[in-house]
């Protein structure tokens, strides 16, 4: 594919990956999600991270309202995008094998907001901000919106987000454990990229299955996270990283990750 409202780069074994339409502030359109799609199986296959960010000021505006066709009539459906696009999109982001890193570089709006808190680690400019600015179009958070928002932060907190539709600055993000870290703006880039490269360089599979865990975790109960446990650890152990990690650990040496 042919990548036009997204631009890639790899860097070493990290896929670094940029919402590439600043004329629209990177607002989210169909066609920036269906490379978004084809770039993150892509780095899921031959990479062994991911960092996703934005080019110019802005992380992104939300969704592309400009993409989309208002014919207010019975057949009219505002979610058709949901089920087609963005809902893939997230669930993709979900299962990935690979740490996702995500470098908020400017604002991240509506359904950008989204994404970029969907990061496994995530590093804002501390001049950004995120705004859930659904209600400004009269509609619901979607995208898992909620979801993420409630478990992250607490029904409260993320009613406050969606019902009041103000901006979060960075730094309190932070401090609601929205974000890891605020770094200065020339700063996000380099800054994301040495925690992926840190990430590229570890035992990829068990990184995959401590990111699916916590997934998992969110909706399972401790008897169901038991048996998870199990399964995955009897999984881990006969992967090549295990074994490179008990030779390594009574050789006294540091171990070797290959991500096998």
């Amino acid at each position: 594919m042919i990548y036009r409202a997204i631009a890639k780069e790899i860097v070493e074994d990290v896929s670094i990956l940029r919402l590439n339409d600043d004329d629209r502030l990177n607002a989210i359109s169909p066609q920036m999600v269906d490379e978004l799609l084809d770039a993150l199986s892509a780095a899921s296959r031959s990479q062994r991270a991911i960092v996703l960010t934005g080019t110019g000021r802005m992380f992104s505006s939300g969704a592309n309202l400009a993409s989309l066709s208002y014919e207010f009539d019975e057949s009219y459906d505002a979610g058709v995008l949901l089920e087609s696009h963005f809902n893939p999109l997230m669930e993709t982001i979900r299962d990935l094998p690979i740490p996702f890193v995500t470098a908020v570089n400017g604002p991240a709006v509506g359904v950008g907001s989204t994404v970029a808190l969907a990061g496994d680690f995530i590093v804002v400019s501390d001049q950004a901000y995120f705004f859930q600015a659904f209600r400004r179009v009269g509609v619901a958070p979607d995208a898992g919106t909620a979801y993420l928002l409630t478990r992250a932060v607490g029904r409260v907190r993320a009613l406050e987000m969606m019902l009041l539709g103000e901006r979060l600055p960075a730094q309190k993000a932070v401090e609601w454990g929205l974000a890891n870290r605020t770094v200065p703006p020339d700063q996000v880039a380099t800054a994301a990229l040495t925690v992926a490269n840190e990430l590229a360089k570890g035992p990829t599979k068990a990184l995959g299955a401590i990111r699916r865990g916590c997934w998992h975790a969110l909706d399972a109960t401790f008897a169901e996270q038991l048996v998870k446990d199990r399964i995955v650890q009897r999984d881990l152990g006969k992967a090549a990283d295990h074994k490179e990690a008990i030779l390594a650990f009574f050789a006294k040496r540091p171990p070797v990750f290959t991500g096998h």
